[in-house]
């Protein structure tokens, strides 16, 4: 049990002074004035500090098996990682083999979950139709707690769902109460544009942000959100990345239609100039999907995100070691598609966000954690400070700095993106369930202490102010 004396508690809505108690059952039992310590707790001094709910990731692949390889962090190294960086739940994705059954791909992921030392959902994906997927994804919201499905427009052949089967998918979700996210990429012309540069020879990771412009996403965005229109299923939009896509979700919103998007600190900080490097391995390490894009993008990235039209930050955290990038050396359409960024998430966004003055700290709460929980049905389990609540905190420090490097991260992998950033403002003490798990640099992660969250249904009045519609 914890005692949290003298911080500044910050939520989505407002920051005030204020004492918190953490108690025995991993819930908040007070938060208010300062008061005497009672008998039993530990005193944690947060003194000059910001106590925010911890981070919400609603976007990792933990071990996902993905073109040949699997991811190479796992459920235990990649929620260590993230309980580092300030995040402490994390919504991960169940990906069923064309055929498979849903459940059975749930339970296969519970399995290897079992080993998280964070809190997990998951979202699960639907690749194919038939009636015993509809059946399934009925279980799966009653009985399991799942109350999102994904959905990848783009990987012709292996992850894509076709049009009409989306339509089925979404007229089946709504019908449920739950949520429908998608990847928007047009992936019929990626991959003709990809055999097109393939057969021009252009065979190196600079062909592929050639193979997937900014008009791919565009265009699939303003699909998804008329497929959704059509049966009047709420979408959720993950990682956006480009001003068309923003745009898109922007103006159906003003008409009143349920769409949210989700943006990747990446993408805010890096532009297509990546792939330009001489390196072939730097550049390869860069490849993900929807890729890095031109500069000017990055503009209507940060507009969405000040003005609530895009409502959340996630990493699509997908680690692939450098050995396994070799594996497209000579043909860029087969380096598995991925990067790392599930410990750096919330100093990256602080940073370049907070530390500019683009974002408040009550934005920032919002965009790492409260509308994250809100969205997915956590809420007021996770993303606020208020008795009840899970007792998921992040002391965070505002001027401590700290130089990223592979050499220092706790990821399972053997690069990150952010390689020598100095950054301004990090995590100096993580509490997850009432519990001390990152303190000062000293990671206290334990295997298997990490709880499967399952998530009310969606709907639009728990969103709050600011969500809707």
């Amino acid at each position: 049990m914890l005692h949290i004396r003298g911080g500044t508690v910050v939520t989505a809505e407002r920051s005030m002074r204020a004492d918190v108690l953490c108690g025995a059952g991993g819930r908040i039992d007070y938060v208010g004035d300062p008061l005497d310590t009672p008998a039993g707790y530990e005193v944690l001094d947060a003194g000059g500090l910001l106590v925010m709910p911890g981070g919400i990731d609603p976007h990792t692949h933990m071990e996902m098996p993905f073109m040949g390889t699997v991811a190479s962090d796992d459920f235990f190294t990649g929620t260590a990682a993230g309980l580092a960086g300030g995040t402490t739940s994390i919504l991960d994705f169940v990906i069923p083999g064309r055929g498979e059954s849903l459940l059975a791909a749930w339970r296969s992921w519970r399995e290897k979950a079992a080993k998280a030392c964070a809190d997990y959902g998951f979202h699960v994906a639907i690749t194919h139709w038939s009636e015993q997927v509809g059946e399934e994804m009925r279980i799966l919201v009653e009985d399991c707690g799942v109350s999102s499905f994904k959905h990848f427009m783009a990987y012709k052949n292996a992850l894509m769902v076709e049009d009409e089967d989306f339509l089925r998918s979404l007229k089946r979700a709504a019908e449920l109460g739950a949520l429908c996210t998608v990847h928007a990429e047009n992936g019929d012309a990626v991959a003709y544009m990809q055999q097109q540069l393939r057969d021009q020879g252009r065979m190196g990771p600079d062909a592929h942000p050639l193979s997937r412009p900014a008009e791919v996403e565009g265009e699939a965005t303003g699909r998804a959100i008329m497929l959704a229109e059509l049966v009047g299923a709420p979408i959720y939009v993950v990682h956006v990345s480009t001003r068309q896509a923003t745009e898109a979700i922007a103006q159906a919103r003003l008409r009143g239609q349920a769409v949210y998007g989700e943006v990747l600190p990446q993408h805010l900080v890096f532009d297509d100039s990546v792939y330009d490097c001489k390196d072939w391995l730097k550049a390869a390490q860069h490849v993900m999907s929807p890729p890095f894009r031109p500069r000017a993008h990055q503009g209507a990235l940060w507009g969405g995100l000040m003005s609530g039209q895009l409502q959340t930050t996630a990493t699509d955290h997908c680690c692939f070691c450098a050995g396994q990038k070799e594996a497209g050396r000579d043909d860029f359409t087969r380096i598995p598609n991925g990067t790392p960024g599930v410990e750096d998430r919330m100093s990256v966004l602080w940073h370049y966000g907070v530390e500019t003055g683009r974002l408040s700290p009550e934005q920032f709460v919002a965009l790492t954690s409260t509308n994250a929980a809100r969205i997915f049905g956590l809420y007021p389990q996770k993303g606020t400070i208020a008795p009840g609540a899970d007792a998921d905190l992040v002391l965070w420090d505002r001027h401590m700095e700290r130089k990223i490097s592979a050499s220092t991260h706790h990821q399972n992998v053997d690069y990150n993106l952010y390689e020598g950033m100095n950054l301004r403002g990090a995590a100096r003490t993580t509490i997850a369930n009432s519990r001390i798990v990152w303190h000062e640099g000293d990671l206290r992660a334990v295997k298997g202490k990490g709880r499967y969250l399952p998530r009310k249904i969606f709907t639009r009045s728990a969103l709050g102010y600011g969500l809707s519609p």
